[in-house]
Parts: C-alpha cells; structure tokens; sequence
C-alpha cells in the first residue's frame, strides 16, 4: 500500500521517523530527488529497498545523514560509519554539507553492509532539504544513524522530483511493503548528487551533478581524477539508467532538426522533442515538443520532470537537443548519456521497456 502525507500536516515527520524505526520504507524528499528511505544499519529494511526498485543487492545505495552543529560531533558520528575520513573529506564536508554531494569513505567494519552492497567503501550525503534534516535528525535521536535512500523509483527509470512521481512508480507494485511518502514539494536540484571517492590521494569523480569537479579542486587544491579501474561501484553509475520507456535520443540541433523533417505523420505522433526555444520554433506545429531551459541548473531542475511527461503521453521515441559543452551541464549531459544508452529500436507504435 502506498500512502502520501503532506510533510507540513501535524505529525507529519513523526510519522515519518516512525517509520524509518519500525524498518518500513518512506518516500523522503531532498534537494536532488525524492530517495526511497529505510534504515541503513538494518539489513531487513536495506533489502526492502532492493525488492521494491528491484535493484541489484550488490549495487549499493547512499547513506544520508542528519547537519552536524560542530567538527567534534561530525567526527562522533562519521566514526560511526567510517574507519577513516581523509582531510580532503574535511574540507568538501565544510564547503558543500548540508548540500548535494556524497563522499566515498573507508567503511566501518559491521556496519550498513547491506546498504554498502557488501563493499568495503560507503557512500555518505548530508542532504539540505528542511524536511529530510527534520527527519534525519529524529530518526538520529531515535537510533537511527543514517538513512539509505536511493532514487525512489523502479530500478534505471527516471529519477522522481516529485511526491506524485513516487506515487506513480510504486502504487499497486508493492507486494509485501507498504509506502509512505513524505510530499516535501517539488526538489529544487532535481539530479541526483555528485559523487566523488575520497580514499587515496587525490579526489575521483565517479558522477557529475550540481556541485562540479573545478569547485572540488577550488576547495581540495588537489586535481579531480575520472573513475579508476579500482573505482568502487556507486549510485548510478551503469551505462543505461534514468531512462524513461519512451528511446531516447540525443542530438545536436542541425541533426534533430534534419530528423524531424524526415519523419512520416505516423513516426510524428509517435515522437517528442525537449529542446531550446531557437530549436522548437521552426519544428511542425503539431510535433509534440517541450522547452529546455537554457540555463544548467534551471534545466537540471527541469529534466526528469520533462523525460517523465514526455514519456506519459505514449511516444515511442523522445529527441533531445544535446545541451552546450562546460562544467555546469556535466551532470546534465551524464543523465543524458545514460537515458539515452543504445537499446533495441522498436516498431512504430510500440514504446519499448527498460526493465
């Protein structure tokens, strides 16, 4: 069963942290996106999570934890989860905590294994939406040291941003779990978290988001490496995700444009176009379309809301115009990138499935 509550009704985060004690599963707003919420440190509700997304046990999920008044009390509780926190670590945790940004730690023997998916790194965010701080530190006060909380959403679809969203991903899907979700409005980031490994020497990008590599090396003073061979695997990082049913496709303008002149009135009905307002101007009047902000942190907010509604209305196919080069749209370009993975063409008229 799927329940949603306004988080501003009386009780509301009560109820919430209730059920991240009891070890069921809530719909929890951020900043990024909305996260499928349990208890960390307990393997029942880690597996919970799994089942329901129906996600890999060893693809491991993100541990988020509560705003820390002081450096003593942020050591109390890392060192509840971490063997160790590199200097590194300090300073991003002073630059960018509370905010959208995960730290790849050393990992604490015996702890959120489950959620680490058995690997010997953990992944740990302190998220700045207002509701998830309320209700992280409650479950905090409560026993609950941190809360593991991937994109709610079935696994590899499009990440939710909305409370209506989650609604849409779970409800009559959930055999043996029942669902709250805290309606916390619209995230105001809208991709998911940028993701670097602070465990050797220098910091290591294994997902782009909001906060970018050249603001890492601003606070670090050290060069941002890409992924390593020897990279942990994290959130997001398989080649297809964040895809809607609908193929996506991404291409310049001059390429998209050309396309949608070539295509019958058949293969119209069954195509969309997200891109910039130059773009949409000169498409066909009846060509399903919808505008891309031109600007990165305005059309990252804007995105999987769009991919969502594109793909509600029934195309199979939705074209996206290749947003600009630069560091603002990596995480951007990445979501793209992985939504638009190669997957088999299907017929006109059908709408292929990603699971």
């Amino acid at each position: 069963m799927v329940r949603c509550i306004a988080a501003d009704t009386p009780h509301a985060i009560a109820q919430a942290v209730q059920t991240l004690v009891d070890g069921a599963l809530l719909g929890l707003p951020t900043e990024t996106v909305y996260g499928l919420a349990a208890d960390a440190n307990n393997p029942a509700a880690v597996a919970a999570i799994f089942a329901a997304k129906g996600r890999p046990a060893d693809h491991p999920l993100i541990v988020h934890v509560a705003p820390q008044p002081t450096v003593e009390s942020w050591r109390a509780l890392l060192d509840t989860l971490c063997d160790r926190v590199p200097d590194m670590a300090w300073s991003l945790i002073d630059a960018f905590w509370p905010g959208p940004l995960t730290l790849i730690l050393p990992r604490r023997s015996g702890v959120c294994a489950a959620a680490a998916g058995g690997q010997s790194t953990i992944g740990v965010r302190c998220p700045s939406h207002p509701i998830a701080v309320a209700v992280l530190r409650e479950a905090a006060a409560r026993g609950v040291i941190g809360v593991a909380a991937p994109s709610a959403n079935r696994f590899g679809r499009v990440s939710p941003t909305t409370a209506a969203h989650v609604r849409s991903e779970f409800e009559g899907r959930l055999a043996d779990n029942e669902l709250l979700i805290l309606d916390g409005g619209d995230c105001a980031v809208g991709i998911e978290s940028t993701i670097v490994d602070v465990c050797g020497e220098h910091p290591v990008l294994l997902r782009p988001g909001h906060i970018t590599s050249a603001q890492i090396t601003d606070v670090t003073g050290l060069a941002v490496w890409g992924a390593q061979q020897h990279s942990p695997q994290v959130s997001g990082s398989l080649e297809s995700h964040y895809a809607p049913e609908a193929q996506v496709h991404v291409a310049d303008a001059a390429r998209l444009r050309a396309h949608v002149d070539s295509l019958s009135s058949d293969s119209m009905a069954m195509s969309a176009v997200y891109g910039s307002a130059a773009l949409l101007n000169g498409l066909p009047a009846g060509l399903r379309c919808r505008e891309m902000p031109s600007n990165a942190e305005a059309c990252a907010h804007d995105l999987f809301a769009a991919l969502r509604d594109l793909d509600a209305a029934g195309v199979a196919h939705i074209w996206v115009e290749a947003p600009p080069l630069g560091l603002p749209w990596d995480g951007v370009r990445d979501r793209l990138k992985r939504a638009s993975a190669p997957l088999p063409t299907p017929p006109i008229g059908t709408r292929p499935s990603v699971l």
